[in-house]
């Protein structure tokens, strides 16, 4: 017998069939209350038979009826959604319901019941880790999205302003450029040559930065000739310091939850051999494990790539037979984003002896385009991660 589960957000849908596809349990609804997940396990137990239970992955949506199911003893298997795609579309009128698809999810385990594999919840570790991760991603592209609009407002008050000193960010949030602009919001402010350098080795002291007489004259003489074209009023400071403030804040919450994910990706026994990969550092290192998880859930290399998404796509029909293809881009984002980070790094520093460059060096003298060999690259640093840790996991049990 096997149970196709439909869920959404706040509220599930339930049916049941037999190995001859006749439905014992009409498609219901279940909501994600302690009573309700309570009454999805008393129906299914009250069908006294061996069931295997199958829901889509839905975000974090399907976990609270995972893990009640998984605690009452039954069998669970959480599929990607994209295999439900197209399965079972016999019909031209493109219906999509709740109930249709419990049922849909039930046939499918029914056919490929062998095919099917046991959900294991991640360990709370690794769940925060991935988490922590996610909002690391998010922050950094909202800061670069707010670092772009605050250079576009000193482009006519202060330009190039982000250029003149070092972007480096400070533990407390703070990068030099950006407390420059909110005290000096315009190129008026910086006419009399004495005054200007009394004021900025003043401003220095306050925000505990080095002050040069050198740098002091070069921002003076940067800005003696520019054209400005926003008014040095009250609505241009709010408007470059609110930004300014909104970014440094941004910062520290990146530095927050950096520490965080190393310390949490510390507790980990893969960490030290993930960090020991070439162009691997604290937070790449962090932001692999997060995504890839722990490595014994997949039963293959060419599993894992497929789960990055840089697997190629064949395609073949007849007498034709495509080279070249793209690849599926079906698995995890973040992970290829770090993966090129990381094979970026042996494009910049070259390690001869490294395996990794060597197989992409070979697939650069082979001709082959940018895309083609930093892909290939990734994929053979994904097939050295997953022997090297798989191996060390299987020791340490």
């Amino acid at each position: 017998m096997t149970i196709g589960i439909d869920v959404s957000k706040g509220k599930s849908m339930m049916a049941a069939i037999t190995d001859t596809k006749e439905i014992v349990l009409a498609p219901k609804e279940y909501l994600h209350t302690k009573d309700g997940l309570a009454h999805l396990v008393a129906e299914i137990s009250a069908l006294k038979s061996t069931v295997k239970i199958v829901m889509e992955s839905t975000g974090h949506y399907h976990e609270p009826v995972a893990y009640a199911l998984k605690a009452a003893g039954f069998y669970v298997s959480v599929l990607n959604p994209i295999l439900m795609y197209g399965y079972g579309s016999n019909s031209i009128r493109g219906i999509k319901t709740d109930k249709k698809d419990s049922l849909k999810l039930a046939r499918y385990a029914l056919d490929n019941i062998n095919e099917l594999r046991e959900y294991e919840s991640q360990e709370t570790i690794r769940s925060q880790l991935k988490m922590f991760s996610r909002q690391y991603n998010i922050s950094i592209k909202t800061m670069h999205a707010l670092q772009n609009h605050l250079i576009s407002i000193l482009d006519k008050t202060l330009p190039d302003v982000n250029k003149l000193f070092s972007c480096v960010r400070r533990k407390d949030g703070h990068q030099k450029w950006l407390d420059f602009a909110a005290s000096f919001v315009h190129a008026e402010e910086i006419t009399d040559k004495s005054q200007f350098t009394k004021e900025y080795k003043i401003w220095c002291a306050q925000k505990k930065y080095r002050f040069t007489l050198k740098k002091a004259h070069e921002i003076y003489a940067k800005y003696q000739d520019v054209v400005t074209t926003m008014p040095n009023n009250q609505n241009t400071r709010l408007l470059i310091q609110t930004s300014a403030s909104q970014i440094q804040g941004i910062n520290i919450t990146l530095t927050t939850v950096k520490a965080e994910m190393t310390r949490l990706a510390q507790l980990l026994p893969e960490y030290q051999a993930v960090l020991s990969f070439f162009g691997v550092g604290e937070l790449t290192a962090a932001q692999l494990i997060a995504e890839i998880g722990d490595v014994r859930r997949f039963h293959s290399r060419g599993a894992l790539i497929a789960f990055a998404g840089t697997d190629p796509t064949p395609k073949q029909s007849g007498t034709y037979n495509k080279k070249s293809t793209n690849i599926s881009k079906r698995g995890s984002a973040p992970l290829r984003k770090t993966l090129f980070q990381i094979i970026c790094t042996y494009l910049r520093h070259s390690p001869q002896n490294e395996p990794v460059y060597i197989f992409l060096d070979k697939k650069r003298e082979e001709g082959k385009p940018y895309f083609v060999y930093m892909t290939a690259a990734a994929n053979k640093f994904l097939k050295i991660y997953y022997a090297k840790i798989t191996k060390l996991m299987q020791e340490l049990e």
